[in-house]
């Protein structure tokens, strides 16, 4: 089944009227939105914003403040112009007449807390801090409240490059907390010994967060809910089972209860999962809101509306809805677009009487837009008229009687490309994750997708089986299967395509990063199909990552038990313990200093292929963590990986 992207459909919303369409290029690049907020009274929208340019380091990051009429205004930062000044977490007082926001300095060992005018200005310094900063929230009588890291040996989170292992290992860890501002300095609320990975006010000045000991890295997989008051223990709230992670607490306005999502989540940050909600005044477990569901929800907030708003992933659409206990949830919208107030989940931001969000698709390029849910304009255009490089089309194929998603991205005008008349080659490109999603945004200027469709290739995304939008029983359909039920998904995606004409099965490829990276190892393990592919930051090697990533143990869930207690399951699904007889040409590349799948990992796949004489490239990018922070690095690897297909495709 297909259903083409309705382009008419998002001209209202993302203001289609302006001026003549203009193709991406290096004079005209995208206009990226990272974050936004949306000040209480509804008049004003801060937005993290950069530019889709080529950069030797760290892309220029800005903030600026929208009004409703279009207009915006740049706040000046201290360290403007340098590599590394990086704003972000902006968050409104509760009239909106003033911003607070984190910025990083170059070279990132200190933190600002800063605030400025509505109107804009120049920027107030509250204080600064020595080291990472991190969630920024105004909370009862406008208190601030931060994350704090202090004197922390790397940035944040298990994309970052980790530090350098050095004298004697494990005696310290990081430790974020929660903080607030007070008398120019701060003060900090949760305990020395928990690692606090997001949080919320309560009315009463205390605090709702997820925490777990131990290295942050490491733990959050074991994340348990919790309050905090000042000059108190921490008291434990909810402790989910090992199939369940937790994330973004919401308190009620009343401070009775908190909302939050638990599911099987592989990775921090990418949120997914069911809608939950627990009393906090007598926390005997938490109420599961949508039980069965056949959506994902990726974000719930207090503030949209009457009651509990959700946004949720149901297959290629977001969807709006409110819960109420007891009640069959109230739909508010939905649509094929993705909306995201920052990271790359579906969410909103919201005021006392609008929303806001990053509203783009496949087609349409990303812009601000604002106002009732489901009846909101642009407040900016600074993309309008980009011209899509592609068409894109939703694709359902039924596979060991799931019902999989995915998405076939075609060259605008979809040129015969290179080869036999009429036939593209196709280019798989498998999200990590596992629990994440392939959805409608637009493709970046400089990123890997819009590289393949330049030259004149398909590109396929399967949402395989494992992935957020059609509830927690497909989330978590990969538990003790993988490299099973998830690879059949993709694979017979591929048949899926196939069957639409178009495409020149005999140039297939395949790439992707994380689990998509292990998901190409694997993939040339199992078939031939494939003419070449690229695997970036991929798992070679289940049984060895459990001794070199820090989240060691993490996998006992998918594997059934402990490596240490049966190592099969791990050997079972490694490429590693597959590699006799693969023949399919591999472009191999990974960060130096990757945490969540370590450099050895690629190294032991590129030493397999070498000496098997396979075809092989191995590239390793110093300094660098799971996610490429230079673009000048994301730039190379994507000419490799332009290189290496159309070698293979040409031979």
């Amino acid at each position: 089944m297909m259903r083409m992207l309705m382009i008419a459909g998002l001209a209202g919303v993302l203001g289609g009227s302006g001026p003549a369409a203009r193709a991406a290029t290096a004079e005209t690049p995208l206009h990226l939105f990272k974050t936004v907020a949306l000040a209480p009274d509804g008049a004003h929208v801060a937005a993290i914003e950069s530019d889709d340019l080529p950069s030797d380091t760290e892309v220029p990051v800005r903030l600026l403040i929208h009004d409703l009429a279009g207009n915006a205004v740049a706040i000046p930062l201290p360290c403007d112009g340098k590599p590394g000044c990086i704003p972000s977490s902006p968050a409104w007082s509760h009239d909106g007449s003033k911003l607070a926001f984190l910025l990083e300095e170059p070279g990132g060992a200190t933190s600002d807390i800063m605030t400025v005018a509505a109107s804009g200005g120049v920027p107030t310094q509250l204080l600064a801090f020595k080291g990472p900063l991190d969630s920024l929230r105004y909370g009862p009588g406008d208190a601030i409240a931060v994350l704090a890291t202090a004197q922390a040996h790397k940035r944040l989170g298990r994309n970052q490059a980790a530090a350098a292992l050095q004298g004697e290992i494990g005696v310290e860890s990081d430790e974020q907390r929660i903080a607030v501002v007070a008398s120019g300095g701060l003060q900090f609320v949760s305990p020395a010994d928990l690692y606090v990975y997001e949080y919320d006010w309560r009315p009463d000045g205390g605090f709702v967060g997820t925490a777990s000991h131990g290295d942050g890295d490491a733990h959050w997989w074991v994340a348990r809910l919790y309050a905090f008051d000042r000059g108190k223990a921490a008291r434990g709230l909810f402790t989910p089972g090992p199939r369940e992670q937790l994330a973004t607490p919401s308190v009620s306005p009343d401070g009775r209860q908190v909302a939050f999502i638990g599911g099987w989540m592989s990775d921090f940050g990418s949120t997914g999962g069911d809608a939950f909600l627990l009393d906090l005044d007598r926390p005997q477990g938490p109420l599961d809101l949508t039980p069965g569901s056949h959506a994902t929800v990726t974000a719930l907030d207090w503030h949209c509306g009457p009651g509990l708003t959700a946004v949720l992933l149901a297959a290629g659409n977001t969807s709006v809805i409110t819960l109420e206990t007891g009640k069959a949830a109230t739909p508010l919208w939905s649509g094929d677009r993705a909306l995201s107030a920052g990271g790359g989940n579906q969410s909103l931001s919201c005021g006392r009487h609008a929303t806001a969000a990053v509203a783009q698709s496949f087609t349409a390029a990303p812009e601000i837009v604002v106002g009732p849910i489901g009846a909101w304009r642009p407040v900016t255009h600074a993309n309008t008229g980009l011209l899509a490089p592609a068409t894109a089309r939703s694709i359902v194929w039924k596979n060991d009687g799931f019902d999989v998603q995915g998405w076939l991205l075609q060259p605008a005008g979809a040129s015969a490309g290179t080869g036999t008349p009429g036939k593209r080659p196709l280019i798989v490109d498998v999200h990590g994750g596992p629990e994440a999603a392939a959805g409608p945004r637009f493709p970046s200027t400089r990123g890997t997708v819009r590289a393949l469709l330049a030259q004149g290739w398909d590109v396929f995304q399967p949402n395989y089986r494992g992935s957020y939008g059609q509830g927690e029983a497909f989330a978590a359909g990969s538990i003790g299967d993988l490299g099973g039920g998830d690879w059949r998904d993709v694979l017979s995606g591929v048949d899926a395509v196939l069957r639409l004409g178009g495409v020149d099965p005999n140039r297939l490829g395949i790439t992707g990063g994380s689990y998509g990276g292990y998901m190409t190892m694997w993939a040339v393990t199992q078939t031939h199909r494939f003419r070449a592919g690229v695997a970036d930051a991929g798992v070679s090697d289940w049984l060895s990552i459990e001794g070199e990533a820090p989240q060691a143990g993490s996998d006992q869930v998918n594997f059934g038990g402990s490596v240490y207690d049966d190592p099969a399951p791990y050997l079972r699904a490694s490429p590693i313990t597959h590699m006799k007889g693969v023949s399919t040409p591999v472009l191999i590349a990974v960060g130096e200093r990757d945490v969540e799948c370590p450099m050895p990992q690629s190294q032991e796949f590129y030493t397999a292929m070498m000496a098997l004489n396979v075809p092989t490239s191995f590239v390793v990018y110093a300094g660098e963590g799971h996610m490429l922070r230079h673009q000048a690095n994301r730039d190379d690897l994507n000419r490799r990986t332009i290189a290496w297909f159309s070698r293979w495709f040409a031979t």
